[in-house]
């Protein structure tokens, strides 16, 4: 299994940014698929995740601003982030859950830092 995530970068609060992960070595339409993020001294939380039926869930702090995508002609799921905030600034990760034994794998991490 393989994740390569892409798209992070600097961006001032309020601006936009698009988060890429395309997936190989999976039957990528059976698996949920999503985001994690890891700020410096914090623990990695949910961003969000989609499943195979296209159903999402989304992290408090991201809700509303956020939005989780999915291509499974593509295998790659995208994360679209609004009205980016400083608190916003972090790693994340690209993160999959295999059907039906639960495997989770993980991206490299693509650095998101929001800054004036």
């Amino acid at each position: 299994v393989q994740l390569q995530a892409s798209g992070g970068g600097f961006v001032q609060p309020g601006g936009s940014l698009k988060l890429s992960c395309a997936a190989s070595g999976v039957i990528f339409r059976l698996n949920a698929v999503g985001w994690y993020r890891q700020a410096p001294g914090k623990q990695r939380e949910l961003v969000a995740t989609i499943n195979s039926n296209y159903s999402s869930n989304y992290g408090d702090s991201v809700l509303g601003r956020f939005t989780i995508s999915r291509d499974n002609a593509k295998s790659t799921v995208y994360l679209q982030m609004n009205s980016l905030k400083l608190e916003d600034t972090a790693v994340y990760y690209c993160w999959i859950r295999l059907f039906p034994l639960k495997n989770e794998y993980w991206g490299q991490g693509t650095q998101v830092t929001v800054s004036s």
